[in-house]
């Protein structure tokens, strides 16, 4: 073939390659039946017939929960000066400036720019983290507004938009992802600012070996969608997740993926130091 043709081919197959990726992001993802069996469920990974939660009604949030004297606010609506980012592309391995964007009080995703991370790191905490999808947002399924609160950079607490759109059960907002749904559905409407206040006991691990796994309280809008439920491992897809040996503090982590979500008001409580109490 000549170079003209083969360019012509190529861009063709590229453009192929864009509408398969639009075609799959408007058509959602209801789930699997040929994933593995979780750990003590007789649900699957991402289980197309598990059952969802039942939706509860949630009204309007008013304005946003003041952080108490003793937290460590991580984001005020004003700058990114307690975060970092994991690169992407070029910059993928490295930790760089954030290119996140912060105007109106809120900061919303740059996709394709790579997670947010926390400067400081914690082990045993209680988090609040507002969130919202913007009303431009389309696509379905996992594609519907997708992000993550990624608890010690690892330990998934799913954003998505739950409140119309419908994907697999432990994969929709609240869920801890690829492993437990949320007792119920309290999500909000799309535009909506939504709230996870998360209590979070993190795993002991002695010689490399894990000792006791992580444990995560989780309100959702203020309702109570996980009460100090296990967490099998990190987070995964299509697989079961595992234990790592990793340091008993580590940053917090807001998920880059491609997609746009707004997040304001987060504020962290080490609880290590009342531990000893």
């Amino acid at each position: 073939m000549t170079k003209r043709l083969l360019l012509t081919a190529a861009c063709l197959s590229l453009a192929a390659s864009v509408a398969c990726a639009q075609d799959d992001r408007s058509k959602g993802d209801p789930g699997y039946s040929d994933t593995p069996i979780l750990p003590g469920q007789p649900w699957r990974v991402h289980d197309i017939k598990r059952p969802h939660p039942k939706k509860v009604v949630v009204p309007p949030a008013t304005s946003p929960v003041p952080a108490p004297a003793d937290a460590i606010v991580l984001f005020a609506g004003k700058d990114l000066s307690h975060w970092t980012q994991r690169g992407r592309g070029a910059d993928r391995g490295k930790t760089v400036e954030p290119k996140w964007k912060v105007k109106d009080g809120y900061m919303e995703i740059a996709t394709r720019t790579g997670d947010l991370i926390s400067k400081e790191k914690f082990g045993d905490a209680q988090y609040h983290i507002e969130w919202c999808i913007p009303k431009e947002v389309g696509w379905a399924g996992q594609w519907r507004g997708n992000s993550g609160v990624l608890l010690m950079s690892r330990y998934e607490i799913q954003v998505l938009e739950s409140h119309d759109n419908v994907t697999y059960a432990d994969g929709q907002a609240g869920a801890i992802y690829a492993q437990w749904p949320p007792l119920v559905n309290p999500a909000r409407p799309q535009g909506e600012w939504q709230s996870y206040d998360i209590v979070f006991e993190a795993p002991k691990f002695d010689e490399g070996k894990l000792v006791k796994p992580a444990y995560v309280t989780v309100f959702f809008n203020g309702v109570l969608v996980h009460h100090r439920k296990e967490i099998i491992g990190r987070m995964s897809h299509r697989v079961v997740g595992t234990y790592a040996p990793h340091d008993a503090e580590e940053p917090l982590a807001l998920q880059d993926h491609d997609v746009a979500v707004r997040y304001r008001n987060i504020w962290v409580r080490p609880l290590g130091a009342y531990d000893k109490q």
